[in-house]
């Protein structure tokens, strides 16, 4: 059975992916927990370190069916999406989402970060992180706008995007304008850079591209006019394009980012995406260190964090909105005008994750009663069913959890038996396949969409290094 990408894109084929799995195989692996990665000659990048790292960390998860997933899905984009060249006679990587061949800044980014504390023991590593920096720095060149990339800067889109309405240059695959887009890389740049202090990817071809991705920040505050970008998409459905000519809904100027696209990829209701502004800020920030201490740019590094600080007061001002119940939380997208919508989309940064990327304090009072509220019936988007609980999303669909959503709960947890929970939910709704999904239907987890998705898989693994280190007796129990 074939899907074509526009399904794998939208989130459909649930039922047709889980079909495509042979006969008896979830059954054969849930007995065996034989290994699912592929053969050392055909895997994308090996490391000892990373290989070290399953090791350990394998000895001691004692629920066995746990320290298979944990095998599987930790090297998976290591194992089976970068792809290793030379630009120029620098390094290069390319990393594609999974089942989709297509580089998007924001997979990437969240794709290698599970690796990068182990940056300092492998040169080849550090190698690899340096390729993909530099890539993402010239895929921002080519259009700080796009979210999703081709290998071959000269190529046309491989997917339906080719014939948006809107300037799809060589090299791009999809043109969705979404903030976290540009904010990923900054991340990613510090945590390397925090780990290792190579200042090798840091040259003047990366401190252009991050230049870049500051000022289509600064041009999508849209203080002096709409700015460049339209986007429509010549689909019927309401979240894959835009209203009024490709520019969204109205907003009035309050020094807030616009975004066209949430991070699932699915059109904002109200421009201002609450989740990916207050990730803005924690990335200017982050992006201002490594510019201060790896290049010695003092003044971009407090042009930065004057941006990050107007952003935040924008945020306090107007980003946030009542509970119902007396209190306050932070809205999921606003437009300046007091209109607020609250949700929540599994997809980070969420609502839920804001921590995970430096965006709130895990015990934040406003923090905790904003996700307080989006695991719950208050969130449209949250599910409750006979498999699991968690948050979904309108890209995959009504009754579909996301399992990153139930990984992110359980990272920004301190209660045992909530991680419990989580890890049993993880558990048992692989569906048998090994790996994590996009999602999986709340009564059914042999329902699912996306059966190789390397950011989910990586998530996964990081919830297990995380609890070695901070809940260890969790992974001495069975589940």
């Amino acid at each position: 059975m074939e899907l074509n990408r526009r399904d794998l894109m939208s989130g459909a084929g649930t039922v047709a992916l889980a079909a495509m799995l042979p006969a008896g195989a979830a059954a054969a692996a849930a007995t065996r927990f034989e290994s699912h990665r592929p053969p050392v000659a055909k895997r994308g990048f090996s490391s000892p370190v990373v290989e070290a790292e399953i090791r350990r960390v394998k000895a001691k998860i004692a629920d066995p069916e746990l320290a298979w997933l944990f095998e599987n899905c930790y090297p998976n984009t290591l194992d089976t999406t970068v792809q290793l060249d030379e630009v120029d006679g620098k390094p290069d990587t390319f990393v594609i989402t999974g089942d989709i061949d297509a580089m998007w800044l924001r997979d990437s980014s969240a794709q290698l970060q599970t690796y990068v504390h182990l940056t300092p023991k492998d040169a080849g590593l550090r190698r690899v992180f340096h390729g993909a920096l530099q890539r993402q720095a010239r895929c921002i060149l080519i259009d700080p706008y796009a979210n999703a990339f081709m290998k071959d800067p000269a190529a046309k889109s491989n997917l339906g995007a080719r014939n948006d309405l809107t300037e799809m240059k060589p090299g791009v695959a999809e043109r969705k304008w979404e903030i976290d887009s540009l904010c990923y890389p900054m991340r990613l740049a510090h945590a390397y850079w925090t780990a290792t202090r190579d200042k090798a990817p840091f040259d003047a071809l990366w401190a252009e591209g991050m230049a870049k991705a500051v000022a289509t920040l600064r041009e999508q505050q849209r203080i002096e006019g709409p700015g460049p970008y339209r986007f429509q998409r010549r689909d019927t459905s309401s979240t894959e394009t835009l209203m009024l000519g490709g520019y969204g809904a109205p907003t009035r100027k309050v020094g807030l980012i616009h975004s066209g696209f949430r991070p699932s990829d699915d059109a904002c209701v109200f421009p201002f995406l609450i989740p990916s502004n207050l990730f803005a800020v924690s990335a200017l920030r982050m992006l201002a260190v490594v510019l201060r201490e790896a290049r010695g740019d003092s003044a971009g590094a407090a042009a930065c964090e004057a941006f990050a600080a107007e952003v935040r007061a924008a945020l306090d001002a107007h980003g946030k909105m009542t509970d119902g119940q007396g209190g306050e939380v932070w809205a999921f997208e606003v437009d300046g005008f007091g209109n607020a919508l609250f949700m929540d989309d599994a997809n980070v940064p969420s609502l839920s994750a804001l921590p995970l990327l430096g965006s709130a304090e895990r015990n934040d009072p406003l923090y905790r009663r904003t996700a307080a509220l989006a695991w719950s019936p208050r969130n449209a988007y949250f599910f409750r069913g006979s498999a699991a609980e968690g948050i979904g999303g309108p890209h995959a669909g009504m009754d579909l959890i996301w399992p990153m959503s139930i990984i992110t709960r359980a990272l920004l947890s301190d209660d045992d038996a909530l991680i419990r929970q989580c890890l049993t939910w993880l558990k048992t709704t692989h569906g048998g396949t090994g790996f994590m999904h996009e999602s999986f239907h709340k009564d059914d987890p042999t329902k699912f969409t996306r059966s190789w998705f390397a950011w989910a898989n990586g998530l996964f693994g990081d919830l297990i290094l995380d609890l070695e280190r901070r809940r260890p007796a969790l992974l001495a129990a069975r589940y």
